[in-house]
């Protein structure tokens, strides 16, 4: 299913997919909700960080599903809880594992108790989270909003689930998904995505460091050096990423995570927003989301965008964050009908 706007367009004042991606980091802030903090212990003896802003007991809930080394605090988690506040609903933003923050500080990351991270096809985080809201609130509207690796899970999550009598979700929406994370990471890789690349190493290289330093008996299969000396996404999931959480190598891990495969299988209506410029993500990858998906699922393609930014309006003092507006207009239908 395919969904246009006409009236799309970015900025006169931020064209490029660069300055769309990281517009975020020059105009937003990252304390634009404050959250009430709870931590749900897992099944495997961790501890998952869930940061709730609540308005209203019987409003709809929201479940925000961060990207790659983002948290509740993200600018764009942030920017979203405060639109999701204000449309009068209930949101909870999901912390992944070794990603949340310390609210008094939030250049302190909180660690987690087992010997792992986080990746881009654990589904089984949400899966408790999913029934832990909806058990707790059974009669309320429910959705879902992931970017980028959070839309994956939260992809791969549905189709995975899509056999469930009664879905807990009523609605979903994912934004700038790497739905082939193979191709993501090849892509990213190329000489344009170094700052990227740099940016991302420099956060989750010295988690994993960490991670070996304090289970070494769980992590000797992980070679340190060679996590040091990688740079390329690519590179890094093979020597870092797969090995820690299970998968034969970075192919293995790409093949099993990645959201497309099981997009056909999902039920719940869902709403995804790419850009074709994105500089994470190839165009081509959008075009076989786009050739499997179910009907459930409808996407907003745009020229324009970036990575997460699709940043429209006026004026540089008046920014408009367009999929974001669209995110929360789309909800509210579904939503409305659900009640």
């Amino acid at each position: 299913m395919e969904l246009t706007f006409a009236d799309a367009r970015p900025g006169w004042w931020i064209r490029g997919p660069h300055l769309q991606t990281l517009w975020a980091r020059l105009a937003r802030s990252r304390r634009l909700v404050t959250f009430t903090r709870e931590v749900l212990a897992t099944p495997d003896g961790d501890e998952l960080v869930l940061d709730h802003a609540d308005a209203d007991p019987g409003a709809p809930r929201v479940l925000i599903l961060h990207g790659t080394e983002g948290s509740a605090y993200s600018l764009h988690t942030q920017g979203l809880a405060l639109l999701v506040a204000r449309a009068g609903w209930n949101v909870t933003a999901l912390n992944f594992r070794s990603c949340a923050r310390d609210p008094a500080n939030l250049r302190v990351r909180l660690r987690n108790k087992r010997p792992r991270l986080y990746h881009a096809g654990d589904t089984d985080d949400l899966d408790l989270v999913v029934r832990t809201l909806a058990a707790r609130e059974p009669r309320v509207p429910f959705a879902a909003i992931g970017f980028s690796m959070g839309g994956n899970v939260l992809l791969k999550w549905l189709g995975d689930h899509a056999s469930d009598r009664d879905s807990a979700l009523s609605a979903a929406v994912a934004l700038s998904v790497p739905y082939e994370l193979g191709a993501a990471a090849d892509f990213l890789d190329r000489p344009s995505g170094r700052f990227y690349i740099w940016n991302f190493m420099r956060r989750v290289r010295p988690k994993v460091l960490d991670v070996m330093e304090r289970f070494p008996e769980e992590t000797r299969h992980l070679d340190r050096e060679r996590i040091r000396r990688a740079f390329g996404i690519r590179e890094f999931d093979d020597r870092a990423t797969a090995p820690l959480h299970g998968f034969a190598g970075a192919d293995d891990y790409y093949a099993r995570a990645s959201a497309l495969p099981f997009l056909a299988r999902v039920r719940v209506p869902t709403l995804c927003f790419a850009a074709e410029d994105d500089p994470f993500i190839p165009a081509a990858s959008v075009v076989r989301a786009r050739a499997v998906a179910s009907p459930a699922v409808t996407f907003a393609v745009t020229p324009w965008g970036g990575h997460t930014g699709f940043v429209s309006g006026p004026w540089p003092w008046r920014p408009v964050y367009w999929a974001e507006e669209m995110t929360i207009a789309w909800l509210a239908n579904r939503l409305e009908s659900a009640t």
